[in-house]
């Protein structure tokens, strides 16, 4: 085991008869936070109508979240670091279950999208200090994995139990009731946390690194701003290549600075080896395919196919089963004698055929014979690439890094999501918008022909999906050459303390 931080006890008691159900506190705070990236999904819909979003800026009601979420998430562990994991925790419940408030209050798209980004803000303070918590309250290694078992389930079931609240609430209430739902979840949650989880003393050696938190995140809202902003304005708009371009240059000066910095946000070291790197770009480029798919399905089958907020939810369910089924029963089982691209190519293949078949959709599709089954290759492929790329990040890691480490894997994810959002959502609204201008109105029934341009923007934006899926595939088979686990040494990374 490694050694304790100065100023910490060395390991809370193994026989607290509380820590199980402090573990289940832990993990509904993790599992709010999962479920928020897409309860809200179901519900963009109906506010979008409610606030009068135009198709363009839609979008943000995602985009916002993970932008912060993920642009904050390593300044989130050193925040919990610094003053300590159970008050961030608490802090970031208050303050998540507030911005929830406001979203869910909004009078104006505005409005939604700052309490919004205000929530991904207050899940970057939360995450880490989740994490952490779990590696504390469990310090026998025997009983950590059996914890870490249990809250991987609960937060990884997140989605899918998103998408049916969202649908529920959505249907027998209103939209804004899939923002209020988390006040009561983390009033629950703080109540549990003050009686239940241990104080950790915060270390007072770490240092927040503020000029790195701001170049990095600054440099990713204009990378993805600029990519919303080219819908409405074209790609060569001056105002677009400046946004892209300023991103450019922040994320290079962050990178410049990461290699200056006393305390960085994220040591460089940790990304030049060559496994490691090619895991955190596999997994930024899957995702951006994945939310895509989140963004358009629900559309498609609200809008095109007439399903209820209710039915859609349920809708995704194979997906997430799909997910599961690969990530439990097929990657896990193999990564112990496989090596991880023997099982992220195939996945990534996977993933871009049903993406591939969603293609072939239009306004007559069937649910049974043509969406559900690209939801199972899709979700089969994600789940053969999730776990190996996380075990794979994070296999031989000094402890020190290993908090840094498990946080650049998440900011991958969650900046994959952003931008996957913002960029295919400007690739579906700007093809809709050139198959409608090329037929002239009176030529068919307006109607149909407006459905029959929402489906074809909806299936460029999945071509261009599929194919980044595809490079993601490559970026594996070129870059990631580790060997089974089962082959190598020991691990000597000590379970991740700084982040989600």
């Amino acid at each position: 085991m490694s050694r304790p931080c100065p100023g910490e006890p060395s390991s809370p008691p193994v026989t607290d008869p509380h820590r199980w159900w402090a573990l289940m506190v832990i993990a509904l705070a993790q599992l709010m936070v999962v479920l928020d990236a897409t309860i809200v999904t179901i519900a963009l819909p109906s506010a979008q109508r409610a606030l009068h979003m135009s198709d363009g800026n839609r979008q943000w009601v995602i985009t916002a979240y993970s932008v912060a979420f993920g642009g904050l998430l390593l300044l989130g562990g050193r925040v919990a670091d610094l003053v300590g994991r159970r008050r961030t925790f608490i802090a970031g419940l208050i303050g998540f279950a507030a911005a929830s408030t406001i979203g869910g209050a909004a009078t104006s798209s505005g409005m939604l999208y700052g309490a919004r980004a205000l929530q991904g803000v207050f899940a970057a303070v939360l995450a880490p200090s989740a994490l952490s918590l779990v590696s504390t309250t469990f310090p026998d290694p025997k009983e950590r994995g059996k914890a870490f078992g249990v809250y991987g389930a609960l937060a990884g079931s997140g989605s899918a139990i998103g998408f049916i609240v969202g649908g529920v609430l959505t249907e027998f209430l209103n939209w804004r009731w899939c923002l209020y739902v988390n006040v009561p979840i983390a009033a629950l949650t703080v109540l549990g946390a003050l009686t239940l989880l241990r104080d950790r003393p915060g270390n007072p050696g770490a240092r927040l690194d503020v000029r790195g938190a701001v170049l990095g995140c600054s440099g990713l809202v204009a990378i993805v701003y600029g990519l919303g902003e080219a819908q409405p304005r074209g790609w060569t708009d001056p105002w677009v290549l400046g946004l892209l371009t300023a991103g450019a240059v922040l994320l290079a000066g962050f990178v410049w600075w990461q290699a200056r910095a006393p305390m960085p946000l994220l040591p460089l070291h940790v990304v030049r080896d060559r496994d490691r790197a090619g895991c955190f770009l596999t997994m930024l480029l899957a995702v951006i395919g994945m939310f895509g798919v989140y963004l358009f399905m629900t559309y498609y089958l609200q809008g095109v196919l007439g399903y209820s907020p209710l039915r859609t939810g349920l809708a995704f369910l194979p997906l997430t089963g799909a997910i599961v089924v690969g990530s439990t029963q097929i990657s896990a089982r193999l990564l112990q004698h496989v090596a991880p691209r023997t099982l992220l190519v195939p996945g990534m293949v996977l993933a871009s055929s049903g993406l591939l078949l969603m293609t072939r959709l239009t306004v007559d599709s069937h649910y049974a014979s043509e969406v559900l089954p690209a939801l199972l290759l899709l979700g089969l492929g994600m789940g053969l690439t999730f776990m190996p790329v996380f075990a794979t990040a994070t296999a031989g890691v000094a402890p020190q890094d290993s908090g840094v480490t498990s946080a650049t894997v998440n900011t991958s994810q969650q900046v994959g999501g952003s931008i996957g959002t913002a960029l295919l959502n400007t690739i579906a609204t700007t093809s809709s918008a050139a198959y409608l201008a090329a037929r002239p109105d009176g030529a068919r029934d307006r109607p149909r022909m407006v459905a029959e341009s929402i489906v074809h923007g909806y299936t460029v934006a999945l071509w261009w999906a599929a194919g980044i899926m595809l490079l993601a595939g490559l970026v594996a088979a070129v870059m990631i050459t580790g060997r089974a686990p089962k082959r190598r040494a020991p691990a000597k990374a000590a379970v991740p303390e700084s982040v989600s």
